[in-house]
């Protein structure tokens, strides 16, 4: 507390201390657990950061010339987006991961899971131009050419701290929050499809949670959706 730590960073040191504490007790080294006095840390559920339908337009249209490798950055925020993949995710995309003609891309999640995510007609468009004017010669200053989709102006894998960093630059420039990361394209994507009526079972798949229960933080982020249910379903609304 003393360093001003966030609630969930004082919950995980204590869980931390807690489960060294137990081995040390089953070593023999302690006869007694001091660490089970420690109380549990009370967490927030924090609320994600979510774009209207008008500033995603505006992010997603920001790159444009003269900006270098402006169709390489749409076609990175058209991905976050369409996709709803984490940005290490994005950034690990290899081209044969992406099936343009069938609008699908293979996603690999955590724990080199697999899931199969749609994409829309305007992120195809953009990685098909990325892919016909920009990537080659991006490929083309590496002796071996890279097999990942998104790369650098060196010709190697983008990386996600850099993709970070572009997006927040975009940010500034539409005028978007400056909380913004590629987590909240995330948030929206989730936000966005459960506001459009699509199931709960579906999006959990798609953004490839463990469990439902991480998905359902989506629920109460749109109340327009809820409200809407309401004024269909309840006989007195």
């Amino acid at each position: 507390r003393e360093q001003k730590l966030a609630p969930a960073s004082m919950g995980r040191h204590v869980v931390s201390i807690k489960v060294f504490f137990r081995y040390l007790q089953k070593e023999g080294a302690l006869t007694e657990n001091q660490a089970e006095l420690l109380g549990t840390q009370k967490l927030w559920k924090r609320v994600p950061t979510v774009l209207s339908a008008a500033e995603v337009d505006a992010l997603l249209t920001a790159p444009k010339p003269p900006r270098p490798w402006w169709q390489r950055d749409r076609a990175m925020l058209e991905m976050l987006y369409a996709t709803g993949c984490r940005v290490s995710e994005l950034s690990n995309l290899r081209v044969r991961d992406v099936h343009l003609d069938e609008r699908y891309c293979l996603c690999h999640g955590k724990g080199d899971k697999q899931r199969v995510v749609p994409l829309g007609k305007k992120a195809v468009a953009a990685v098909r131009a990325y892919l016909e004017h920009e990537r080659p010669r991006l490929a083309a200053r590496q002796a071996t050419p890279s097999a990942f989709l998104l790369l650098s102006p060196r010709g190697a894998r983008l990386r996600r701290e850099r993709i970070w960093e572009l997006l927040k630059l975009y940010a500034k420039q539409t005028r978007c929050s400056p909380d913004l990361s590629p987590h909240s394209l995330r948030h929206s994507f989730a936000t966005h499809l459960l506001a459009g009526g699509a199931d709960l079972r579906q999006v959990q798949e798609m953004l490839g949670h463990a469990s439902i229960a991480t998905t359902q933080i989506y629920t109460h982020v749109d109340h327009s959706r809820l409200k809407k249910v309401h004024a269909a379903f309840h006989p007195r609304a």
